[in-house]
């Protein structure tokens, strides 16, 4: 008999087909039980009957417990009652494995005691929509890269240097000398970008950061494009087009997860370009002004030359209905390597990309510093070490050319998208300040 997918049963109907998955739940009566069956790709409602299997078979079925291991055999039947408009009638039914005592149960759970089970928790059906749409999200980047003649850049994980300074930076011991783990692929892309024109890296990265809050982890991935003969106007609008790429490709193929997630589409689906696009001297006048205008809210205090705090991010995105682009930053907040204005050189080619619905930051980039001697002067102006970055240096002696490319969040990303409060859920297994197991 042909063992199939849970997902592929519309092209099975009326045939005799078997599955092979776990007991997600069941229900009954005496004579007649529905077997909610998983096998990864979907979950499909068995119908075992008493009079059809048989008192061994039924009293089998019957004892199957949560997470319990089977294959099971019947004829698929469309019907629009049950979950994902196909179920199976059983016809025969085998267990492989039991399954006693499974501790993540229907009820409700506190989160500590779900994240200390993450290894479980990944088959509920909440963590595995969200980890389909990662796959989704994932797939779609790498179209949107690869159709515009992007080559995928594989930067190390073991870098000599730090790209922002090293005050959130892992150190490991290399050998006889100290290494760090990245916190981005940037700095070797611009070498990409120098041999191939249009390269991307997209991999993971670490932050030390001790933040406490649902936008950090200490480990994530991010999506790095670097860029040749590129400007701030082009840069913005590639990464506008691929957030709207990528929203289009979730909403089309995910809608089956959205739905589990109870995710309200309707912002996402309104999401068109082009987005807004706010100097940061407006930034800064509008949260002054809010400041002025609710002196009781806390977290919103504001003066001209700040970086943005979540609140302030979310203050200034929920006008627009839709993600938008805050520009030229101030040049003290931001990292050496960012091209300053040269019509306003306090500033620099910079920008954010700030969610919709309060997701925050999900995408940052610049134009970078391509004269030689202007950037031996930033990395002196924020006391980093030169000889770290001699290979650097060699770029802009050798053909440079203006040049630039952005970073996007993926866990960030994929929290926005799925409309869930915190990033532990967009990754597998989260790494936070307090949370380094599973």
């Amino acid at each position: 008999m042909k063992r199939v997918y849970v997902e592929d049963l519309s092209r099975h109907t009326g045939e005799q087909v078997e599955i092979a998955g776990w007991l997600y739940n069941q229900r009954g009566t005496a004579k007649l039980r529905f077997l909610l069956v998983r096998d990864g790709s979907g979950i499909v409602q068995c119908i075992a009957a008493k009079n059809e299997l048989g008192e061994g078979l039924f009293a089998l079925a019957r004892s199957l417990t949560q997470e319990t291991s089977l294959a099971i055999r019947g004829t698929v039947r469309a019907d629009e009652r049950a979950p994902g408009g196909y179920e199976l009638l059983v016809t025969d039914l085998a267990k492989i494995n039991d399954a006693h005592d499974y501790p993540i149960t229907p009820k409700e759970h506190g989160t500590p005691f779900l994240l200390d089970r993450r290894h479980l928790w990944l088959r509920s059906k909440k963590q595995h929509a969200m980890l389909r749409i990662r796959h989704e999200l994932i797939w779609a980047i790498r179209d949107f890269f690869n159709n515009r003649g992007f080559i995928c850049f594989d930067t190390p994980m073991f870098t000599p240097n730090a790209v922002e300074g090293t005050t959130d930076l892992f150190a490991v011991n290399y050998f006889d000398t100290s290494a760090y783990l990245t916190q981005s692929g940037q700095l070797y892309a611009e070498a990409g970008a120098m041999a191939h024109g249009r390269v991307y890296t997209f991999g993971p990265t670490f932050r030390a950061e001790k933040s406490k809050t649902r936008r950090h982890l200490t480990e994530f991935w991010m999506v790095e494009p670097e860029v040749a003969f590129i400007d701030l106007d082009g840069l913005i609008e590639l990464a506008e087009e691929m957030t709207v790429y990528i929203v289009e490709r979730v909403l089309e193929r995910r809608c089956n997860e959205l739905a589990d997630l109870e995710r309200d589409t309707a912002p996402l689906e309104a999401i068109r370009r082009p987005f807004p696009r706010l100097h940061y001297d407006e930034a800064a006048e509008i949260l002054v002004e809010y400041a002025k205008q609710h002196p009781d809210e806390g977290g919103v205090e504001f003066k001209h030359g700040d970086d943005f705090g979540g609140r302030h991010e979310t203050i200034l995105s929920d006008p627009y209905h839709r993600p938008v682009f805050i520009t030229h930053f101030p040049a003290q907040i931001k990292p050496f390597y960012m091209k300053r204005d040269p019509d306003r050189p306090d500033c620099v080619l910079g920008f954010d990309m700030l969610g919709s619905e309060g997701a925050g930051e999900l995408i940052g980039g610049s134009v970078r510093e391509d004269d030689h001697d202007t950037l031996v002067q930033r990395i002196r102006e924020h006391d980093l070490p030169m000889d770290a970055f001699d290979w650097y240096l060699d770029l802009r002696k050798y053909g440079s050319v203006p040049h630039g490319g952005f970073g996007l969040g993926l866990e960030r990303t994929i929290t926005w998208l799925s409309g869930r409060p915190h990033l532990r859920e967009a990754i597998p297994f989260p790494r936070m300040l307090y949370r380094m197991r599973p």
